[in-house]
């Protein structure tokens, strides 16, 4: 993942930039992740490679969490020998971002510690319970508490949006009074149960998308759409903004002959619109809802959990009629 430092700055919080791309380090006993017990894994804040796991963290006193492996193909060492010393630096092998060091010291059976800053990495508790398609069976709305998997409410109708990074997208619907939970996840691939990781490699046809559920009695589905066409630029193509790949293209999945009928309708209005601003061609695939695999639980909601998180959704400024 390569990204020019104004785009990094978008995406990191000052003290991330400044440790993963000016390779500084956190103050010593900062990090709430010197702390951190659960079963899971660690993984780089700037483009989420996984990293570590909770399997070799141990205590080393240091005031920086430290680790005695990593993942396989997951950082990359160079030699570092500013401030008078010689080190061994131990950078992200996605996005070269700088993590920490690596001494000679560590417990068996690698004799090695990764000191890392904690301020580089992000932690990803492992599930409790996860169902066929990778969802925790309990898991509800970390915004209103409402469950994220079925049974809905009955009368409750389901609609499923792709418009690029998911963690902004859902921002935009659960907020619309009628919409009774979100969701996001990965849909009209050829795989089945795909990761993140695996989308993101490019070679499941995945797209990330929105699950919206929610009441046409009070929220209609022309509605819905007006909120998707107006909060991303849908005719990019396999990007969205900074965030370029497959799993961005815009994307509305049906459920029903009415919301295919209501979709294209509100493409060819909202196309007309475009034309006058100047935009080109609607790339929105417009298909047949597929089968929806449910995101690993740190993608939920996620701009709630992390108020500060990326977003990199833009919209054109052109306004849908509904």
């Amino acid at each position: 993942m390569t990204l020019k430092d104004d785009l990094w700055r978008v995406k990191l919080t000052p003290e991330q930039f400044r440790v993963l791309r000016e390779h500084g380090t956190e103050h010593r006993g900062s990090s709430p992740l010197n702390k951190e017990k659960r079963e899971g894994t660690f993984v780089c804040a700037a483009c989420e490679r996984a990293l570590f796991t909770s399997a070799t963290k141990f205590e080393s006193s240091t005031g920086w969490p430290s680790f005695w492996a990593p993942e396989e193909d997951a950082v990359e060492t160079t030699v570092d020998r500013s401030h008078g010393m010689t080190r061994t630096e131990v950078h992200c092998a996605g996005c070269g971002g700088h993590l920490g060091h690596l001494f000679p010291d560590g417990p068996q059976p690698s004799g090695e510690r990764y000191c890392m800053n904690g301020v580089a990495m992000e932690f990803r508790a492992a599930a409790a319970q996860t169902s066929d398609s990778g969802l925790q069976a309990t898991l509800n709305h970390f915004v209103h508490g409402r469950p994220m998997a079925p049974p809905f409410p009955e009368g409750s109708e389901i609609a499923v949006f792709g418009l690029g990074c998911f963690w902004g997208a859902e921002k935009k619907f659960w907020t619309i009074p009628g919409v009774h939970t979100t969701a996001v996840g990965y849909a009209a691939g050829h795989t089945t149960n795909p990761t993140y990781r695996d989308v993101c490699s490019g070679t499941t046809g995945h797209a990330e998308v929105v699950l919206v559920v929610f009441d046409p009695k009070v929220v209609s589905y022309d509605e819905l759409l007006r909120v998707f066409w107006e909060s991303h630029d849908p005719t990019q193509g396999m990007r969205q903004g900074n965030d370029v790949g497959t799993q961005y293209r815009s994307g509305i999945y049906y459920a029903n002959d009415a919301q295919k009928e209501t979709a294209e309708a509100s493409r060819d209005r909202f196309q007309a619109e475009l034309q006058k601003a100047r935009y080109g061609r609607i790339t929105t695939e417009i298909l047949p809802a597929p089968e929806f695999f449910y995101a690993e639980d740190y993608h939920q909601q996620y701009l709630a959990k992390n108020p500060h998180g990326y977003c990199g959704l833009g919209g054109t400024g052109v306004r849908c009629a509904v």
